[in-house]
């Protein structure tokens, strides 16, 4: 079967991390994956950005399974259970939420630039190299410490269920997965 242009996206993936590593404002780049699938979704009723485009999906595809990284074993039940993904996404948008009202205190100068990428929600890692200043306001440099600490948080977790269970196992409990899910549920609700 011939490779399509979109079977290599899963550079795009890859490009976005080490973007971000070297400079942060890269990291708004990443606004992409949210409303691409979103926008696919309320256009066509359909999944198609998780099935055909995410870079993501591809790239724990090809690891897992070009690469044997995985050990192919099927996920826990809880973890497709409607509660679990329904709950995991409730809970990314409340760190999204959370990103976007740090954001907005450095916006407003009640709060100075964190340096910093948070991994898993908890770890802050200090990311001083990958910023150096911009003519935009500090709050643009702070949306971009988040927003690639919520890529690479995610990316992480879909790293490790590719090695603990089959390679695109993250694709079952992915929240952009999850809302594009209920957007065409709603959209082809009589």
């Amino acid at each position: 079967m011939k490779k399509k242009w979109y079977d290599y996206l899963w550079i795009l993936s890859l490009a976005y991390l080490a973007l971000g590593f070297f400079n942060i404002m890269a990291a708004w780049l990443g606004l992409l994956c949210f409303f691409i699938p979103l926008i696919i979704s309320m256009v066509s009723g359909t999944k198609g950005y998780c099935s055909r485009y995410c870079g993501r999906g591809q790239l724990f595809g090809l690891l897992g399974g070009r690469f044997g990284l995985s050990r192919k074993k099927d996920i826990p039940g809880w973890m497709k259970s409607r509660w679990f993904r329904y709950g995991f996404l409730a809970f990314f948008l409340v760190m999204f939420m959370q990103m976007l009202f740090n954001t907005a205190l450095v916006f407003s100068g009640v709060r100075d630039l964190n340096q910093a990428v948070t991994l898993l929600w908890t770890f802050q890692v200090p990311w001083h190299w990958a910023y150096h200043g911009t003519r935009l306001h500090a709050g643009a440099a702070q949306f971009a410490f988040g927003f690639y600490s919520v890529m690479l948080t995610s990316t992480i977790l879909g790293l490790v269920t590719m090695v603990l269970f089959k390679p695109r196992s993250w694709c079952v409990y992915c929240p952009m997965g999850t809302m594009t899910q209920l957007i065409c549920q709603a959209k082809h609700r009589p």
